[in-house]
């Protein structure tokens, strides 16, 4: 069977692994049908990402088929079409006994710290697929992407009519976009990419679009758009440690300041300005079970509309040629995805 291996930073190679086993108790078998690529697999392929391990089998934005189903699994039968929840929870420890599978203390995240779905097949656990009679295996892979942007939006307690300021217009922050919408607030986003301004703008509707060319200036159009309060709540989607320590400058009296993006820099600001205006921080990781069921239906509903973001795609036996030309500029990628 053919996979791919990020056997260290830079270097991709298509390997055989051995086929999987019949599926045991509470476990599928699923032929992986598509693959999208997000920023956690370029920062992995870089040798940015923290939480990375090599060799890795990258892949967590899958859309499956399920081939098989092992003892005792109710939720899903062969031939249904699947989202995957990627994040591999202990169930036990104190944060998943509190609901908060999404940052378990032993969690490995399906393609970051154990191998995930660039391959043909793989066993998951019946539990973290997410079924859909109606939508595509493509429209599937885009889920936990989506579930990003929804978990950090709740994180950030939105509210209708906020005023929601996001950082950072790649997938990340589309998806932030998305749901900010949902939300019924306001969106209005920094970035200093004008071609994803555009697509934000054009494509999404966003409320306001900011060209980021230094705080000062974001501020003041920030100022202009918000009747001089500026963000109720700002999403910070860049992972990039400076604009993460000057996006406190956007939140307004008692806002909310959300990390979705990581860094492995330390992050810097003055405690100051956050103190007197009573700001809240928080972070946002993953996401949690009830969000990929929420995604699949306002996808099957058509309130979100999935048809913009796919913009290139590829084989799984192309990827080690084509990976490195996503991550270019002006290949304009926003979202790849690997057709298995």
């Amino acid at each position: 069977m053919k996979a791919i291996q990020l056997e260290k930073p830079e270097h991709l190679r298509l390997i055989d692994i051995v086929e999987p086993q019949k599926p045991g108790a509470n476990e599928v078998l699923v032929a992986i049908r598509c693959i999208g690529i997000c920023g956690t697999d370029y920062s992995g392929y870089l040798g940015k990402f923290p939480f990375y391990s090599y060799p890795r089998i990258p892949g967590h934005e899958l859309g499956v088929e399920v081939i098989e189903v092992g003892p005792e699994v109710k939720n899903v039968a062969p031939g249904d079409r699947c989202a995957v929840e990627p994040y591999m929870n202990c169930e036990r420890c104190y944060a998943c006994q509190r609901g908060h599978t999404n940052c378990c203390e032993h969690l490995k995240t399906l393609g970051v710290m154990c191998d995930g779905g660039m391959r043909e097949q793989m066993i998951l656990p019946a539990r973290k697929l997410h079924l859909s009679p109606k939508l595509t295996f493509e429209q599937l892979a885009l889920v936990e992407t989506l579930a990003i942007g929804c978990h950090a939006v709740d994180r950030g307690k939105t509210e209708p009519g906020d005023n929601v300021v996001i950082i950072g217009a790649g997938p990340i922050g589309l998806s932030v976009i998305e749901f900010v919408k949902v939300a019924g607030a306001k969106s209005i986003v920094l970035d200093v990419n004008e071609q994803r301004l555009s697509f934000s703008k054009d494509v999404l509707g966003v409320d306001h679009i900011i060209h980021l060319v230094g705080a000062d200036s974001a501020v003041k159009q920030l100022a202009d758009v918000t009747d001089g309060h500026l963000a109720d709540l700002v999403v910070d989607a860049t992972g990039n440690n400076s604009s993460m320590g000057q996006a406190l400058r956007y939140v307004a009296s008692a806002g909310r300041l959300v990390y979705v993006g990581i860094t492995q820099q330390e992050i810097s600001f003055a405690h100051r300005s956050m103190h007197l205006r009573e700001m809240t921080l928080f972070a946002s990781r993953n996401a949690l079970p009830r969000d990929f069921a929420r995604i699949v239906k306002l996808i099957e509903d058509g309130k979100i509309n999935t048809q913009p973001w796919v913009t290139h795609r590829t084989s799984l036996s192309d990827i080690p040629d084509a990976f490195a030309n996503f991550l270019k500029p002006e290949n304009r990628v926003l979202k790849a995805m690997i057709e298995v």
